[in-house]
């Protein structure tokens, strides 16, 4: 049977930038297997496949993949798909819309403003950040990221494990030069970071290209087979945990802008804002930009 599918860039308003995504529509029916090979032969970041779509409820299931494995849950994936579905609702016109992605993590509520050729999508966490592990020391993480140990960490930022569904490895760096300097080494890579599938390095500093934003990234995970990754939704949901953790905002809504993908021609703004309630994170939400890129249909 032929399967409709789209490719779109999240993260950005202009066409080839941002992180790509593929969205295969009719994801029904298709093996874990099937699914794992479409994934492979896009060989982007994560392909979504949409197993369940309930246009009257407003609510559909999928699954996310990337080129070697499943995940419960990551944050490009949700606020492309998020757009691409809100078009089937509206025929692609105008508009705001709401729907729930129900992913592996569970229900993921998403509020979607559409434009003739774009979107934007935000959402919230499905489950907040907490700390879930640590790297190895300071000297090993510089090694493994070929930086020295005067690089890594700043004021009360320090290395270590989050999850808000996907564990992350999330790295502190003193300058936008250190960051821009990283060449992995992957010969000691596992020393710093460990072995399989989230043996990755999310990597940030204050200083910015854009001295509006407020920080900015660059994403490492070799274990799936993405050497760097222009923008990583799943790591800025764990990330929300190291700034309330760090930064200690107050009572009130509280945004953020995180830059990624600079360093390799795909630059990507990735909103982020935290709900903080009697000094405790009570909500926290990710959005961003998406726009169109091309679409087809699989022979499968």
């Amino acid at each position: 049977m032929e399967r409709r599918f789209a490719i779109v860039d999240v993260f950005t308003d202009k066409p080839l930038e941002g992180n790509p995504l593929a969205v295969v529509f009719d994801g029904a029916g298709l093996s874990d297997d099937a699914m794992q090979k479409i994934a492979g032969e896009f060989n982007l970041s994560e392909t979504v496949f949409v197993t369940s779509f309930d246009a009257e409820a407003a609510c559909a299931a999928i699954r996310i993949f990337t080129p070697q494995n499943e995940l419960p849950f990551a944050g490009h994936p949700t606020v492309g798909t998020a757009v691409l579905l809100a078009r089937e609702l509206g025929q692609a016109t105008d508009g705001d819309y709401a729907l729930v992605l129900e992913e592996k993590v569970g229900a993921v509520s998403c509020s979607i403003s559409l434009a003739v050729d774009s979107g934007r999508a935000t959402f919230v966490l499905p489950k907040m950040p907490e700390p879930c592990g640590k790297t190895g020391d300071d000297q090993m993480v510089a090694n493994a990221l070929g930086l020295n140990l005067v690089d890594i960490g700043f004021d009360d930022h320090t290395t270590g494990q989050w999850s808000a569904g996907v564990p992350f490895s999330i790295i502190p760096v003193g300058s936008l030069d250190a960051i821009s300097r990283i060449e992995p080494d992957m010969t000691v890579w596992a020393d710093a970071f460990g072995e399989g599938h989230h043996n990755n390095a999310f990597v940030y500093c204050r200083e910015c290209a854009d001295p509006t934003n407020d920080y900015h990234a660059r994403m490492f995970w070799p274990g799936i087979g993405i050497r760097e990754d222009p923008a990583t939704g799943g790591a800025i949901a764990a990330f929300s945990g190291v700034v309330m953790q760090n930064e200690t905002p107050g009572d009130g809504v509280h945004a953020y802008t995180i830059e990624q993908g600079y360093e390799m021609g795909r630059p990507s703004l990735i909103r982020l804002e935290l709900t903080v309630k009697n000094d405790a994170l009570v909500e926290a939400r990710i959005g961003g930009d998406v726009a169109m890129v091309a679409q087809g249909r699989l022979l499968i």
